[in-house]
C-alpha cells in the first residue's frame, strides 16, 4: 500500500535538507566568492579581479578540502593553522563552526556561524566600499555559554592565496628610521609580523602589507592583493605555506600575553581588515587605500591641511612668550597659517626643562608665558594665523603633581617597581581605567573649552608599555591589558570627537609611533618620524605613501646640519621632499637668512597652488629609492587628469653618472600637458618651461632632467631635485 506523502512531511523533510549557496562579495572591479553549505563551514572559493555571471556560474572551486574554511576554528584538523582558539568552560580545546544562515543589509554582509555542541556564536563580517574597491572583513565571538571561555586565537580574518611567484612588500624600521620597505618572494614556512610596544604599534613594523601575485611587485601594472589591518594595538599578520597549493594570510590582535576571558552573553570584536585588489601594481592599491582612506576613515579627509611651524627643532623645551610670538611672526610672513607650540609650555610645582618631569599636570608654566596661552592666541590673532599646541595624555612623570595624587593609574606589573622610560621618569596611564579615560578626555576638554581658538593639537606617546600589569584590572583579568588599553584609548578619542568635532589633532608617538587605520578615524594625520632629514624622509614617505595618503603625512623643512643625522642638504631639496606630504616647517627662522626665508616664502606660496592635486590627487609612484638607481620619483593626478604634479629627487651624485629617464602615468594620453617648474632656482628656466606635451609622450616617453640646479657658483651644492607641475590646456 501506497503512503500517503502529507504536507507536515513534505515541510519535515525541507527542514532537515541542506541549503547552499555562492556568496558574492564584490566592488566595481573586485569579487570576494565563498562557498556556503548549512551544516558546514564556509569556504574561501576566489578573490580577486571583478567577475560575471558566466565566471561565476563556472567557477573552479580549489580541491582543497579542510585547508580553505574561510574562518578555520583549532581542535578538529589541528595541523593546519587556526584563525580561531579557545578553551570552552568545561575546558574542551576543539571548536566546530558550522553555518547558520546569511544574511545581507545594505553594504554588509553577515555569514552566521555556530558550533553544534557549544553555544558559541561566530558571525563573519564583510562591509564593502565600491567605487574604493575595498572591503572590510571582520569577525564576533559570542559566548552563550553558562560560563567564561578563553579566546587564545582570535584573528579577524584569513585569505588564502594562491601559491606561485607571490612576492610580499612589508616594512619595518625603528625610531626615526620608521616604514622602510622590504619586498621578498613568500616561501614555504611561515612568515610573521608582530607588534608587541603596547600603546604604539608602527615604529618597528607595520600592520600593511601587499602580495604582488606575479613576481616582485611593479608599480603601476601587474596584480596585488593589499591588507591593512585597522587597530592602533599588539598585532600579528601570518603568512603560512605548508604543503597545499596556498598561502595563507591571518590578520588580528596579537594574542601572546592576551588571552581573552569572554564572559557569559558577551561578545567579541575584532578589529577589521581592510582589504583590496588592483590590477594596476603596488600604486593601484595605494590609490584605493587612499581614496578609502580619504573618504570614509580620515578625520576631516576632504579638507585642506593648513600649512604650520611646529617649535619643536626650533627651540626644543626653550620655550617663553616672546620666542613664540617671534615665530608666529616670522611664518606668518612666510605665508604660513598655523603655529603649534611643543613641548615644554606646562608645570606649576615641577616646570617642563627637560622631558623627566610634568607629565600630567597640563597648567601653564607662568615663568615661562606670563600671559599664558591667552596672550598666545593674541599674538596668533594679530599674525593672522592659527595657533596649535603640544600634549601627551596618556602618559605621566614620576616626578608631577599627577602621580604624586594617583600612583594607582600608572601601568604596573603587580608587587613589582614601575618600569621607568624616557627621562628616568615616564609612566604609561592604564587606560583600562574609566577614571584614566575620564582624565585624558578632561586634558583636551579643559584645553578646547576654556581657549576654544585653538585650532590644532598635537597628540604625543613617547612611551611603550615596558611592564605587564594593571592596577585596575582583576588579577584574573591581567591578560586583557594591551587590549584595554586600547579599547579605553578609543573611548576618550570617540568622546574628545563628539564633542570637538573641528579641531585638527595629529597623531604623534615618538614620530611615526601610531601610522596606522585604527587610529585615523579620530585624528587629522600623523608625524612621519621624528626624522626630518630630507634624504631618509624620500625612503620613509615613499613606504608610508603604500598606505596612506599624503594628506595624513606631516612633512617638514628643518635646518641643516639635520638634528638627526646631521647630514647638510640644499634648502630646495629639503623643501622639495617636505612638498610631498602636507607641508609645514620645523625650524627656528631667526636662524634662516633671508634668502633662506625668501625661498620658503615661494615654496610656500606655490604649495597652496597645488595643495588640492598633493592631498586628494591620485598618487604614482614611478622610480622607487629602495631600486637604488640614483633617484626618486613619483607624481600626483587629479581625478579629472586635468593637473599633475611630478617630484623628482636625485639619492646620489657622481661625475660622469647615467640615470634613468622617468616616464609619467595617470595622466590623458590625448591632452596637452604644460610645464612649469616650481622652486626654482635656476638662473635660468629649463629647456621643457612652458612647452606643452601630449599625455601620452609624457607616459611612453618621459622628460630628462638636468642633474645638476644650474645656480650662482656660490649656491652650488650637490642636492638636485625638481618639481613639475603640468596642467592640461
Amino acid at each position: 500500500m501506497r503512503k500517503k506523502i502529507t504536507l507536515s512531511f513534505l515541510l519535515c523533510l525541507v527542514a532537515t535538507m541542506t541549503w547552499a549557496e555562492q556568496v558574492v562579495i564584490e566592488t566595481r572591479n573586485v569579487s570576494m566568492v565563498l562557498d556556503i553549505v548549512k551544516g558546514a563551514q564556509p569556504q574561501y572559493v576566489y578573490f580577486g579581479a571583478k567577475l560575471n555571471t558566466q565566471e561565476l556560474q563556472h567557477l573552479q572551486k580549489p580541491e582543497m578540502f579542510g585547508r580553505m574554511n574561510a574562518y578555520p576554528a583549532y581542535g578538529l584538523n589541528t595541523p593546519a593553522e587556526a584563525a580561531l582558539a579557545m578553551r570552552h568552560s568545561d575546558g574542551n580545546l576543539s571548536t566546530a563552526l558550522e553555518v547558520e544562515g546569511v544574511q545581507r543589509a545594505g553594504n554588509i554582509t553577515t555569514i552566521q556561524l555556530k558550533d553544534p555542541a557549544y553555544p558559541i556564536i561566530v558571525n563573519m563580517k564583510y562591509r564593502t566600499f565600491p567605487e574604493e574597491d575595498m572591503i572590510e572583513a571582520w569577525t564576533e565571538i559570542t559566548n552563550n555559554e553558562k560560563q567564561a571561555v578563553t579566546l587564545t586565537t582570535f584573528a579577524s580574518a584569513m585569505l588564502p592565496i594562491r601559491r606561485g611567484n607571490v612576492w610580499l612588500s612589508h616594512f619595518y624600521g625603528s625610531w626615526a628610521n620608521e616604514t622602510q620597505l622590504v619586498e621578498e618572494p613568500i616561501t614555504p614556512g611561515q612568515k610573521v609580523i608582530v607588534n608587541k610596544d603596547g600603546t604604539r604599534n608602527s615604529h618597528t613594523n607595520h600592520a600593511e602589507v601587499m602580495f604582488s601575485l606575479d613576481g616582485k611587485g611593479q608599480e603601476n601594472c601587474g596584480q596585488v592583493i593589499g591588507a591593512a589591518l585597522c587597530y592602533s594595538g599588539n598585532y600579528r599578520l601570518k603568512v603560512t605555506t605548508d604543503d597545499t597549493e596556498y598561502h595563507y594570510f591571518f590578520a588580528g590582535i596579537n594574542e601572546d600575553n592576551s588571552e581573552y576571558h569572554l564572559k557569559k552573553g558577551e561578545t567579541f570584536v575584532t578589529p577589521k581588515l581592510a582589504l583590496t585588489f588592483s590590477q594596476q601594481g603596488l600604486s593601484g592599491v595605494s590609490r584605493n587605500f587612499h581614496k578609502w582612506g580619504r573618504k570614509y576613515m580620515l578625520a576631516h579627509g576632504d579638507k585642506e591641511r593648513k600649512i604650520l611651524l611646529n617649535s619643536w627643532e626650533g627651540v626644543y623645551f626653550d620655550i617663553n612668550q616672546k620666542g613664540m610670538d617671534q615665530m608666529m611672526e616670522d611664518i606668518a610672513s612666510m605665508g604660513g597659517e598655523l603655529f603649534v607650540m611643543d613641548d615644554g609650555w606646562f608645570g606649576d610645582k615641577y616646570p617642563r626643562k627637560t622631558d623627566n618631569s610634568s607629565l600630567g599636570d597640563w597648567v601653564v608654566d607662568k615663568n615661562k608665558l606670563p600671559e599664558g596661552i591667552e596672550g598666545l592666541l593674541r599674538d596668533a590673532k594679530k599674525h593672522g594665523i592659527k595657533f596649535g599646541i603640544w600634549i601627551e595624555p596618556e602618559m605621566a612623570n614620576t616626578t608631577s603633581e599627577l602621580y604624586e595624587a594617583h600612583p594607582d593609574w600608572i601601568v604596573k606589573a603587580p608587587k613589582r617597581d614601575a618600569i621607568l622610560g624616557r627621562g628616568g621618569t615616564q609612566v604609561v596611564l592604564d587606560l583600562s581605567n574609566p577614571k584614566v579615560q575620564d582624565f585624558v578626555f578632561s586634558i583636551v576638554d579643559n584645553l578646547l573649552t576654556k581657549y576654544p581658538e585653538i585650532d590644532y593639537i598635537k597628540w604625543d606617546a613617547n612611551m611603550p608599555i615596558l611592564n605587564h600589569g594593571s592596577q585596575y584590572l582583576t588579577m584574573n583579568e591581567q591578560s586583557h591589558l594591551y587590549i584595554e588599553y586600547h579599547r579605553g584609548f578609543e573611548k576618550a578619542c570617540q568622546r574628545i570627537r563628539a564633542k570637538f568635532p573641528d579641531v585638527t589633532i595629529q597623531a604623534c608617538a615618538s614620530g611615526g609611533g601610531r601610522a596606522n587605520w585604527g587610529v585615523l578615524p579620530y585624528f587629522d594625520e600623523f608625524w612621519v618620524s621624528d626624522n626630518t632629514d630630507a634624504l631618509q624622509r624620500i625612503y620613509m614617505q615613499w613606504g608610508t605613501s603604500y598606505f596612506f595618503p599624503a594628506i595624513a603625512m606631516a612633512s617638514h623643512i628643518s635646518a641643516t646640519p639635520n638634528h638627526t643625522v646631521f647630514r647638510t642638504t640644499a634648502l630646495k631639496y629639503r623643501i622639495d621632499v617636505a612638498m610631498s606630504g602636507r607641508l609645514g616647517m620645523e625650524i627656528q627662522p631667526r636662524n634662516m637668512t633671508d634668502d633662506e626665508k625668501e625661498l620658503c616664502r615661494k615654496a610656500i606660496a606655490e604649495y597652496k597652488q597645488i595643495r588640492p592635486i598633493v592631498q586628494f590627487g591620485n598618487i604614482y609612484r614611478l622610480v622607487s629609492p629602495y631600486d637604488k638607481k640614483g633617484l626618486a620619483s613619483l607624481m600626483y593626478v587629479t581625478d579629472q587628469q586635468d593637473k599633475a604634479v611630478f617630484y623628482w629627487w636625485k639619492t646620489e651624485s657622481f661625475q660622469n653618472e647615467h640615470l634613468p629617464r622617468v616616464k609619467m602615468a595617470g595622466l590623458d594620453a590625448n591632452r596637452m600637458y604644460k610645464v612649469h617648474e616650481l622652486n626654482r632656482i635656476d638662473l635660468k628656466p629649463m629647456s621643457i618651461e612652458g612647452k606643452s606635451f601630449s599625455g601620452a609622450y609624457l607616459m611612453n616617453h618621459g622628460l630628462d632632467m638636468p642633474y645638476r640646479n644650474e645656480t650662482e657658483w656660490s649656491k652650488k651644492n650637490d642636492w638636485s631635485s625638481r618639481v613639475l607641475l603640468l596642467e592640461a590646456e
